[in-house]
Formats: C-alpha cells, sequence, structure tokens
C-alpha cells in the first residue's frame, strides 16, 4: 500500500476502520455503516462487491474465534427461511416499489433499536417461531439493500443470553449466506475489475485493525450495553433507509 494510494484513499481506510470497529463489538453493522458513506465516492460496482469481501472474512475470523459459542440449532432454524427470502428479496427487486419497502423496512427497523437504546426487553426467550420472519425479512432485506443485519440481530438477541454467542452465530450465518452471494459476484467479473480487487488488498489491514479494536471492546462490556449500543445502530439504519425512501 504506497502512501500515494493512502492520500487519495484516506476516506476509504477511514470507513473501513471504523466500520470494522463496529462489527467487532457488535458482530454486525459493517455493511449499514461503510456502504452509504463509500458510495458518495465511489462506484457501487466496487463498493458492494468489496463490503461483501470484507464482510465474509471478517465473519469467518469472528466465527472462527468463537465457534464453540456459535448456536447452530438457531442458524439451521433460520437459513430455510432466509433462502426464501432472497429468492423473493430478487422478485421484489423487480416488481414492488422501493419506496414501499424502504419505509417499512426502516420503520420496522428503528422500532425495535428504540427498544434496545430504552431498555425494553421482553422476559425470557421469544417463540422460535419469530425465525421464519426474521429469515425472511433479513435475506429479502440482504437481497434489496445489500444489508441482512438488523432482522437477524433483532432475532438473535432476543433468543440467545450470551453476547459471543449472539456475534459468533450471526458471524457463521453470514459465512454461508456471503460465500454464496461472493461466488455470483465472481462469477459475473464484479468480484474480479481491477478496481475492486486492488480495494480489497488495501482494505484488509484496516478491516483487522478495526475488528481487533472492536474485539477487546466487545471482551470488555456487558450484554445490556451492547444491546444499547447495537440499538443505536438500529435506529441510525432505520433512520438512513428511511431517509433514502423519502429522497
Amino acid at each position: 500500500m504506497t502512501f500515494e494510494f493512502v492520500s487519495q484513499h484516506a476516506l476509504l481506510l477511514a470507513v473501513i476502520v471504523s466500520a470494522y470497529f463496529i462489527r467487532g463489538v457488535t458482530g454486525f453493522g459493517s455493511g449499514l455503516i461503510a456502504v452509504p458513506l463509500l458510495a458518495f465516492s465511489y462506484p457501487l460496482q466496487m463498493v458492494v462487491p468489496l463490503i461483501l469481501a470484507m464482510d465474509f472474512i471478517a465473519s469467518f475470523l469472528l466465527g472462527s474465534a468463537s465457534a464453540k459459542q456459535a448456536d447452530w440449532t438457531e442458524i439451521k432454524r433460520l437459513l430455510p427461511f432466509g433462502a426464501i427470502g432472497a429468492a423473493f428479496g430478487v422478485f421484489a427487486l423487480i416488481r414492488f416499489p422501493s419506496v414501499v419497502v424502504l419505509l417499512a423496512m426502516g420503520i420496522f427497523v428503528m422500532y425495535f433499536g428504540m427498544r434496545n437504546v430504552l431498555g425494553i426487553q421482553p422476559q425470557g426467550h421469544v417463540s422460535a417461531l419469530w425465525a421464519l420472519p426474521a429469515g425472511l425479512i433479513g435475506s429479502t432485506a440482504g437481497a434489496l439493500f445489500g444489508t441482512s443485519g438488523p432482522p437477524y440481530i433483532i432475532y438473535l438477541t432476543h433468543r440467545l443470553q450470551d453476547k459471543t454467542a449472539i456475534r459468533a452465530t450471526f458471524s457463521w450465518l453470514f459465512v454461508i449466506d456471503g460465500g454464496l452471494r461472493l461466488t455470483l459476484f465472481a462469477v459475473t467479473g464484479l468480484l474480479l475489475a481491477r478496481e475492486t480487487q486492488i480495494a480489497i488488498a488495501a482494505a484488509l489491514l484496516p478491516m483487522m485493525a478495526g475488528l481487533y479494536l472492536g474485539n477487546k471492546v466487545h471482551l470488555n462490556i456487558s450484554k445490556e450495553t451492547m444491546l444499547k449500543f447495537v440499538g443505536a445502530i438500529l435506529v441510525a439504519s432505520g433512520g438512513s433507509l428511511i431517509g433514502k425512501a423519502i429522497i
């Protein structure tokens, strides 16, 4: 990575460090932060494959570091509905007005985010039946907007008690889902573009630095603090979706 590259792409590197610091703390949120910010200065054809590649690597690193804490029962419960949601998301992208979908998603995410910020949590576990809407909405959102995190995280934080288990479970979910999408990007050539490959190589060290620092914070905060942090990200991302719908 040359000094010239760093000076020309300081925004990209700063956004990557910040986004993956958040990812290290909470287990999600990197795409919600990085994609909108980078899209102002770089083409989406580069930004989306770049962040997907970074998310895949980050998910593998986080998942591998805490593999024993991942709840594979929840992963197996969510994946079938996620597959259906992905197919529906592609259909919705073609057929449905994007304004309606963005508004509905934004309101949904903000509502649950505010519950976390205010410390309003249900007593005990929510029903496993909530895997159905979580999987459907999560993968639908992933296909439509490139961010499947909020619905999955909402479900997992209401099913699992341990903060590391939440992060590990979501990470392995994304390894499976993201791996399939990476394959599609490679087949279509988007992942093989020279500009994208240079950006991926340059972003690797900043991404790992952000993850490392975020993981340090993750290990030293309570679940309640992490939930409020997650809630603040959900509120911000929900507001961003509503803003996109209105603008």
